[in-house]
């Protein structure tokens, strides 16, 4: 089972990829945490060869959950992939969830991504590239641009799931939780 989790900036892929690993037992890759060095070095940008071999090194293995938007990511998981998912929720709920984490963040001190030394503060907030500002102002591009990747004919042989409602999210953990990655192949529940 190799998973690509997508949508909008504050969505919840992290936390539902993570959530999915653990039922299923499979390593979980989060692409922010791949991709934000110390200091908020963006390596996609700043260090786009050292961003893509991090990737192949973490979809390396036979069985994997992978959360993020980042195209050098898709272009190299997509293809080895056998589940699609997408959480596509609302704005308001997309926006409370953002909020909430970066306030939780900015007030406990926590790093975003364990040894990366980077925090959340409250001085940043409307800072263009800051999780809020980024998650508001890309939610539309986000959605278009998931939209068209779930339509493409080439990826019609992954299982898809869009996921319109984080109450679904419960329900696609649960009956996903089946699966197991014994060796090198998924293998569903019933077929085991």
């Amino acid at each position: 089972m190799r998973v690509v989790v997508i949508g909008s900036s504050g969505a919840g892929k992290s936390t539902f990829g993570r959530r999915l690993a653990e039922a299923c037992d499979l390593k979980h890759i989060e692409l922010d945490a791949l991709n934000w060095a110390p200091g908020w070095r963006n390596r996609s940008a700043a260090a786009p060869e050292e961003f893509e071999r991090l990737i192949e090194m973490a979809i390396a293995a036979d069985c994997w959950i992978i959360d993020g938007n980042y195209r050098a990511a898709m272009a190299r998981a997509l293809p080895k992939a056998t589940h699609l998912i997408w959480l596509d929720f609302r704005r308001d709920v997309v926006m409370r969830r953002v909020i909430w984490r970066s306030f939780a963040r900015a007030i406990s001190g926590q790093e975003v991504w364990p040894g990366s030394g980077n925090r959340e503060s409250f001085h940043s907030w409307l800072d263009k590239g800051y999780p809020i500002r980024e998650s508001w102002d890309s939610f539309h591009r986000w959605r278009m641009q998931h939209a068209q990747l779930f339509a493409e004919p080439q990826l019609s042989r992954l299982d898809r799931r869009r996921l319109g409602d984080p109450r679904e999210t419960a329900r696609l953990i649960s009956e996903l939780s089946g699966w197991s990655c014994r060796g090198s192949i998924a293998t569903p529940p019933d077929s085991r």
